[in-house]
């Protein structure tokens, strides 16, 4: 199988699967999800989901936000790992936010990446679930997952991933299939036991191909 067929054996299953992925983690408007974006770094969409009612609840806005203390908010996600760091990102985007911004998120990748605890992939993440831009984010499941089925080669970094799944994917459909990588590494295609015998996409896929050659010697 040649890689553009991978590409559209790939494509072709998850819109005809998966047609309406969109991100796992609960939010109202931009700041919410920005803010559960930054929260989401090294820790589960779950986590992040027990945690963000109380703080939404108290910093409804990045105002209210901008005008707390570190000791208003550490508590509230205290069970998030790195909660030291992540709060003090939180209350300096949220000044940041207010400052520059009059409290509206700026739907750019330049832009936001100026925020504390904001990187390329929660810029990415942010521009294609809110406003549904082609820039697709890399995280350890899509940094996996791209290069175990074949659709990367040689990508050492998220962002040759990115590079390789931006030139090959559609743009109308980068934004999804942002989420169609993060749910099948989440729930199938899992980092140290891959469910292979519950996977769609085996036809396509090289590591597959890979493991029946091994297994027919």
């Amino acid at each position: 199988m040649t890689q553009k067929e991978r590409y559209t054996y790939i494509i072709n299953y998850f819109q005809q699967h998966l047609p309406e992925a969109e991100t796992e983690l609960m939010y109202d408007n931009p700041f919410e999800l920005l803010v559960a974006v930054i929260l989401s770094a090294q820790c589960t969409d779950k986590r992040v989901n027990m945690v963000t009612p109380a703080v939404f609840e108290r910093f409804p806005d990045a105002q209210a936000m901008s005008n707390a203390e570190f000791d208003d908010l550490f508590p509230l996600i205290r069970s998030i790992s790195y909660p030291n760091n992540k709060a003090k990102h939180l209350l300096g985007m949220a000044k940041l936010l207010c400052m520059k911004y009059k409290g509206v998120v700026p739907l750019t990748v330049d832009a936001l990446m100026e925020f504390p605890g904001v990187g390329r992939k929660t810029a990415n993440v942010i521009t294609s679930v809110i406003d549904g831009q082609p820039n697709m984010a890399v995280d350890t499941h899509v940094f996996r997952v791209s290069a175990r089925i074949g659709l990367t080669r040689g990508a050492k970094t998220p962002l040759a991933t990115e590079k390789q799944l931006v030139k090959n994917i559609p743009s109308e459909l980068i934004y999804k299939a942002h989420h169609w990588l993060i749910l099948h590494g989440r729930y199938v295609c899992t980092a140290r036991q891959p469910k292979c015998d519950a996977c769609g996409i085996t036809e396509a896929c090289r590591f597959y191909f890979n493991l029946k050659k091994k297994q027919e010697y």
